[in-house]
């Protein structure tokens, strides 16, 4: 009886199979039309089957086919990207300081200015790195007059130099960008930007609170770049406060936060060169301190600071189980100040050194940290050329050492003579406990 039942609930299956048999053998007899509905409904029996094995496999059956799998491919990419690590390393260092002795040697019988012997010894170091940062110290104007201190204007043939040695970002904000006036301004800038370098801390583009902030992608690390000063050495009296509010970039409080939280939103890190503190102090004062921390809570990584023309101790700061650094003070990375120009200052010996910092930053499942932090001593060599100067004042060749080459055992060490010695041994030991940086 239930084989009978099978048999009548079956047979317009076997009926349909049995014609569909018949149907098949006779495909000769096909016109074009009939071919192509059968071709069509073969495709769709093939998706089928193939969703259903994809189904098996985890693939939900409430999308299409095509959708489906290009949601899987989507999240493999999306898996692949934040899984994948990349990483970047970043240099920066103190004041770029052209006193007239400086420039006085780099001119040639022709009237132009040659500034590379300076990063001699430095270019290897800064040619390892993928961005290095730098604070140029003065401003380069073509139609103001050559000048050291007070009023800094060096000859533009620096920024060849400067780039050469393999720098990409220079910053502006500090108490001499006025030096040559507002005008000086735009043309450092654009000095800066037709030697191939990209400048902070200044606005000549569009006005301050319009402008983008500056962001160099590294690596597939967006870094972003900022710079303030305390002030501009009572220059800004003379000029407009629209000019003021536009092009410059102090320490307002309200426009910093602003522009920091922006920065943490729009790139995975960010760095910060404040110039503030007092000359030739070694520790930081509390303003400082004060004000480096809360650029922190508002967003930086790290602050790279400047001013007071000797290095001043870095400090590690935990925020969101995350290390940030912050140094508060790079000191001199070139300048004529020294034991033997300094004579009157109680930190003579301290205006001569300087440090690199030499930061690595890693980018992994879209969190980027900072992985090493180190602060390489530097020390600038003064020695006698035994020529003079047109008007009678004696030569002498400007070179920035990174101690590490010539402390004993360094590649350099041997083209040392003995006080030269003892004072780079002296000054590698003291700024390494001065600097006290342990990351």
């Amino acid at each position: 009886m239930e084989q009978r039942n099978s048999r009548r609930k079956n047979g317009p299956v076997l009926h349909a199979i049995r014609h569909s048999v018949r149907f098949f053998r006779n495909y000769k007899q096909w016109d074009n039309r009939t071919f192509i509905v059968v071709l069509l409904a073969s495709v769709a029996v093939s998706m089928i089957f193939t969703l259903l094995a994809e189904g098996a496999r985890g693939i939900s059956l409430s999308s299409s086919y095509p959708s489906a799998v290009q949601k899987k491919l989507n999240s493999q990419e999306k898996n692949a990207d934040t899984e994948q690590e990349t990483s970047a390393r970043i240099m920066a260092n103190g004041d770029l300081l052209y006193h007239i002795p400086i420039y006085r040697t780099a001119l040639k019988e022709d009237g132009t200015y040659d500034f590379h012997e300076n990063f001699e010894y430095v270019k290897s170091w800064l040619k390892q790195a993928d961005l290095v940062i730098g604070d140029f110290e003065g401003t380069v104007n073509k139609d103001h007059y050559l000048a050291g201190y007070p009023l800094f204007n060096a000859p533009g043939e620096v920024m060849d130099a400067i780039k050469d040695a393999g720098y990409q970002v220079l910053d502006l904000a500090h108490n001499h960008i006025l030096d040559s006036q507002i005008e000086g301004v735009f043309s450092t800038a654009d000095a800066i930007e037709k030697a191939g370098m990209t400048p902070i801390g200044v606005y000549t583009h569009e006005p301050r609170e319009k402008a983008p902030i500056v962001i160099k992608e590294v690596n597939g690390i967006k870094v972003a770049l900022l710079a303030y000063s305390y002030g501009f050495n009572g220059i800004e009296e003379y000029i407009s406060k629209e000019d003021y509010d536009n092009h410059l970039s102090d320490l307002n409080e309200d426009k910093m936060k602003a522009e920091i939280e922006r920065a943490e939103r729009e790139a995975d890190i960010t760095i910060i060169m404040p110039q503030m503190g007092i000359e030739y102090q070694l520790e930081p004062t509390e303003e400082q301190k004060i004000l480096y921390h809360k650029m922190i809570d508002w967003g930086a990584d790290i602050i790279f600071g400047g001013h007071p023309h000797v290095v001043e101790p870095a400090e590690t700061v935990e925020k969101d189980g995350d290390k940030k650094l912050i140094i508060y003070s790079m000191g001199n990375f070139i300048s004529n100040q020294r034991i033997e120009t300094m004579q009157d200052e109680e930190n003579a010996k301290w205006t001569e050194r300087g440090v690199l910092m030499d930061v690595t930053i890693k980018k992994k499942a879209g969190k980027t940290t900072i992985e090493t932090a180190q602060a390489h001593p530097s020390w600038v060599n003064r020695t006698p050329k035994g020529t003079y100067s047109p008007e009678g004042y004696p030569l002498y060749l400007y070179q920035t050492y990174i101690l590490e080459d010539f402390i004993e055992g360094g590649k350099y060490r041997s083209q040392l003579d003995e006080d030269t010695k003892e004072r780079i041994d002296t000054a590698y030991k003291e700024m390494n406990e001065h600097v006290g940086l342990k990351w």
